[in-house]
């Protein structure tokens, strides 16, 4: 047997090397988020139940959104061997321009709700990333405020028709006079969903509180401080307006939109125009048809009917159905770099994410929100180079299957 002998210092410390502790808790929390999910469960425990709720939930029994993300579980990639992945591009053209990567940051509503960071932060990481950011009609921040606050970012606004055209008239003239280039117009909107969650939370803009959620909020601090030390939390484009999701829609969304609508959107929007809430072929034909730019295939998330469409399953018929030449962009169920992959494969120009940064920005704030973006990009580049591709546009369906 060997001679054994105590190891010297000197020799342990170059085996075993232990990191330095970071002070910063946020950074030191975010350090430990690998994916979408880890982000998920951060995001868990630094936001009340009723504000986590409201990001993670979905219509009625949300079967919706798990058919969603079981699609994309169930896609299978075809792999490509001995090809020279070394120097990746994963940029793409959408719209006109070149972004950084098929990503579009999608509109959400309550986002100073997550943290007081809110679109703005939002926002300034998808400039610094080169993508899109949407602002929603039901957003905590004014047209004019993001605009201000990010000139350089690439803003886009997403619009609820409201059931008196003057007041989108009036919406439409601030979006166009502080520089937005792309309108996304939201057809799935007649009604409200009823999201099951939210009525049990009694969330509500601005927040209407019972002894329940009192005592939930009261066990994170640092959100309570957040919010008491910063401007209150409204809808800044429809000030006058409050009550939880439902309500609001049904004091603002018009449940006679139809496609006369579009058309006149059309006529007055001088720029790029894209229909959200397609499910189905014929009405991305539709809209085509009126001359809009583009669809965005979407289910709200899950958030509105639920049994709605699963639209990965839908997207190779629009895009066979439209050709080549229209946007087709595609959100509902994306958590992962590999679903963007997924996504792009089977027909769309991009995808578009809401809970995933949000997730993000409840655990961090703005760095939270920029951890999000980097982890979808990191592991759409490291994704696309296994499949042995070397640039965005050499994706195809040939490297992607949806299973039956």
């Amino acid at each position: 047997m060997d001679d054994r002998q105590l190891p010297k210092w000197s020799e342990i410390r170059e085996l075993v090397r232990f990191r330095s502790f970071e002070k910063d808790p946020v950074q030191r929390r975010l350090a430990r988020a690998f994916t979408i999910a880890d982000l998920r469960e951060m995001a868990k425990k630094t936001t009340p139940k009723a504000v986590f709720n409201y990001t993670d939930g979905a219509a009625e029994e949300e079967i919706t959104i798990a058919r969603c993300r079981q699609a994309y579980r169930d896609v299978e990639f075809s792999p490509a061997v001995l090809r020279d992945v070394s120097d990746p591009d994963p940029s793409t053209e959408l719209l006109g321009q070149t972004i950084d990567f098929p990503l579009v940051l999608a509109p959400t509503g309550y986002t100073r709700m997550m943290h007081n960071d809110g679109e703005k932060a939002v926002a300034r990481v998808a400039a610094r990333n080169k993508i899109p950011y949407t602002l929603s009609t039901v957003g905590t921040t004014t047209v004019e405020d993001l605009a201000e606050a990010v000139p350089e970012g690439n803003n886009w606004f997403q619009l609820y028709v409201a059931k008196d055209r003057s007041k989108t008239e009036g919406l439409l003239e601030r979006v166009l006079g502080s520089g937005y280039k792309v309108l996304m117009v939201t057809v799935d909107t007649q009604v409200g969903g009823s999201r099951t969650r939210e009525l049990r939370d009694g969330l509500t803009i601005p927040p209407t509180l019972t002894p329940k959620t009192f005592a939930d909020m009261a066990l994170h601090p640092a959100w309570w401080l957040d919010k008491l030390t910063t401007p209150p939390i409204e809808f800044a484009s429809l000030r006058g307006f409050g009550g939880n999701s439902a309500e609001v829609a049904d004091q603002v969304f018009d449940p006679a939109l139809t496609f006369e609508d579009v058309a006149w959107l059309r006529r007055v929007w001088p720029h790029k125009l894209l229909v959200k809430g397609i499910q189905t072929v014929r009405d991305a034909e539709r809209v085509m048809e009126l001359g809009c730019d583009g669809v965005v295939l979407s289910n709200h998330g899950g958030r509105q009917l639920d049994r709605s469409p699963t639209i990965l399953r839908i997207l190779p018929q629009v895009r066979e159905a439209l050709g080549t030449e229209p946007t087709v962009l595609i959100d509902s169920g994306i958590l992962s770099g590999s679903d963007i992959l997924a996504a792009v494969g089977l027909g769309a120009d991009a995808a578009m994410v809401g809970r995933a940064y949000l997730y993000g920005l409840m655990a961090g704030g703005e760095r939270g929100a920029a951890h999000a973006v980097k982890i979808l990009r990191s592991q759409y580049i490291r994704s696309m180079q296994l499949l042995g591709v070397k640039s965005t546009a050499g994706i195809s369906s040939d490297h992607v299957a949806l299973a039956h």
